[in-house]
């Protein structure tokens, strides 16, 4: 296998860099560099050389053996100083030795998941947790890293091996008196896994929100003020605002933190009969993300009806409340401030009672693979019930409940998708 390197740390100046090796000729690029190879596992100041003998940078070499390293491999960091200068040229060195190369995106993690240093699952928990903006992402994103979801497949797999051996054996001593109906014993470890497999399909929705971000759509008529509260939400005028009616023709969206949750706020064109083609597009634009949108706030004029059916769970909110007198409903202005910070506080609050029910389930593939189980333990229970006769079959169902949840945490039918995982690494990742 080749020692690969690359640069760990963003590219640009910085007060320090890190720059990885790894590979059977790892400790070879620390000689090479430094002289001699530093006391495993312990940080050690170092000159870095050339092969001829010029000095390049003053930096801290730490060295992991076979196993101890992210890769599980032998592996080296040299922490140097953050010039694009001194990287470069240390990289230039390890590139001319025979037997290293610049690694790949995404190669370091690919190699920790060969060398069974982190299962698949923790490596999508790695990606997002590399990705995360806000609070519930890096903690969404650290519990898949940190072995949550596998341990969970793990368990479910070895209450299936369970009762595919129990059924097995009384298909293998089909023609003896088997003294034990292993009947209820396999339907009880059955449901077992059924019902923690369904549980975290129904929280997969919340769970891929927080990881790609909440849609909160403001909705209402012309004119009644949603771009000035989109704008005062957010800080800065992110759309444009007049008094004429019909300004906004498309749908604005602001990325923000609410809560520590990522929140994506749309501006919506007014909803009313169109007077042109452009707008009756920016209507039906309108209307489509306000229905697909997690919540919505709907801002109605006073004494009037909401433009939309209202939801359980919308917000209703007289419009332009600076300028009025009613006490009916919530009143908000983006001119004013007037009721925004109450607003916003039942928005994140809202959002946080779904984000409670998010799972370890954070991506479709998860979620595929759960449902593919799913549906092959309901058939299996089926069998089970239908007696011995079916008990061949049952134990098939339950072996494809297992390849479903092996392909869950990498160990079955993933080279498909690795290409794609690994891409989204950077190439010191």
């Amino acid at each position: 296998m080749d020692t690969i390197f690359a640069l760990s740390t963003a590219q640009g100046k910085a007060g320090v860099s890190v720059i990885r090796v790894s590979g059977p000729l790892a400790f070879d690029s620390v000689k090479a560099l430094c002289g001699d190879v530093p006391v495993r596992r312990k940080a050690s100041l170092r000159e870095l050389k050339t092969a001829d003998g010029d000095r390049i940078d003053e930096a801290l070499v730490l060295t992991f053996d076979h196993g101890q390293s992210f890769t599980g491999e032998m592996s080296v960091e040299f922490q140097c100083h953050g010039s694009v200068a001194v990287v470069s040229k240390i990289l230039e060195t390890l590139g001319k030795l025979e037997g290293c190369r610049q690694a790949d995106a995404g190669e370091f993690t690919r190699r920790a998941l060969e060398n069974n240093r982190l299962d698949l699952s923790q490596i999508e928990g790695l990606a997002d947790l590399i990705e995360a903006e806000t609070e519930a992402q890096r903690r969404q994103a650290l519990r898949v890293f940190s072995g949550e979801l596998g341990g969970k497949a793990s368990e479910w797999r070895r209450h299936l091996i369970r009762a595919a051996a129990l059924i097995e054996a009384t298909i293998d001593f089909a023609d003896e008196d088997v003294p034990v109906d292993v009947a209820p014993e396999v339907s009880k470890l059955i449901c077992c896994v059924l019902d923690g497999l369904q549980e975290e399909i129904e929280g997969y929705s919340s769970a891929e929100r927080i990881r790609t971000g909440f849609e909160v759509a403001i909705v209402g008529p012309p004119n009644t003020g949603k771009s000035t509260l989109l704008n005062y939400v957010a800080g800065r005028d992110a759309a444009i605002t007049s008094n004429h009616a019909g300004t906004t023709r498309d749908v604005i969206e602001v990325k923000m933190d609410l809560g520590g949750l990522p929140v994506t706020l749309l501006d919506t064109a007014g909803l009313r009969e169109a007077v042109d083609e452009v707008e009756a597009i920016g209507i039906d634009r309108a209307r489509s993300r306000a229905e697909s949108a997690d919540l919505r706030v709907i801002l109605v004029e006073e004494g009037k009806a909401p433009e939309l059916v209202p939801r359980d769970d919308d917000i209703i909110c007289l419009a332009k409340a600076d300028l009025s007198s009613e006490t009916g409903l919530r009143g908000v202005s983006g001119k004013t401030g007037l009721g925004v910070l109450e607003l916003v506080d039942g928005v994140t609050e809202a959002l946080k009672i779904r984000a409670s029910e998010s799972g370890l389930a954070i991506r479709e593939r998860h979620k595929s693979a759960m449902e593919r189980g799913s549906g092959s333990l309901r058939l299996a229970l089926r069998r089970l019930a239908q007696g011995s006769e079916y008990s061949e079959i049952c134990a098939e169902e339950i072996r494809a409940a297992v390849r479903a949840l092996d392909s869950l945490i990498g160990r079955v039918d993933i080279e498909n998708v690795l290409d794609e995982i690994f891409a989204s690494f950077c190439l010191g990742k």
